[in-house]
């Protein structure tokens, strides 16, 4: 599917945080949207607020997930650059995190609205709960 335009952006419902963990021990693997991270300085998670493990040991509330809906091919390029940047123009902060098949996208809960606001205005598709995907 080389050349396919990826237009919509999906909005995850649920409410993420964004945390630093001693470990991964308490986190289920088993649950949706789990994001990990291990570096040589920190672990990370991103996960639904719901299911911060107790061993957290700093934590920001407060974000909602867009996802670039279908499977991106990893020949195209710049799709994730357009989105960042049409958020960065209207001054939203991000978290952004790749998987194999697509991209997602976190901003605050209090700039959801204005995120969908810019990308809905550059013609990206945006698809709420309920609504046809």
């Amino acid at each position: 599917m080389k050349g396919v335009v990826y237009t919509e952006i999906k909005v995850i419902d649920g409410s993420f945080s964004v945390c630093k963990v001693a470990d991964f021990s308490e986190v289920d693997p088993s649950k949706k949207f789990n994001f990990f991270s291990a570096t040589d300085e920190e672990n990370s998670l991103i996960c639904l607020t719901e299911n911060v493990p107790d061993n957290f040991t700093e934590r920001i509330d407060g974000w909602r997930a867009l996802k670039i809906q279908g499977v991106l091919d990893f020949s195209l390029i710049g799709i994730l650059s357009k989105i960042l940047g049409l958020l960065a123009e209207a001054k939203i902060g991000i978290a952004a995190v790749s998987t194999y098949n697509t991209d997602y996208i976190f901003v605050k809960e209090t700039d959801l609205d204005k995120a969908v606001e810019t990308l809905a205005e550059a013609n990206y598709k945006i698809i709420r709960k309920g609504e046809a995907e």
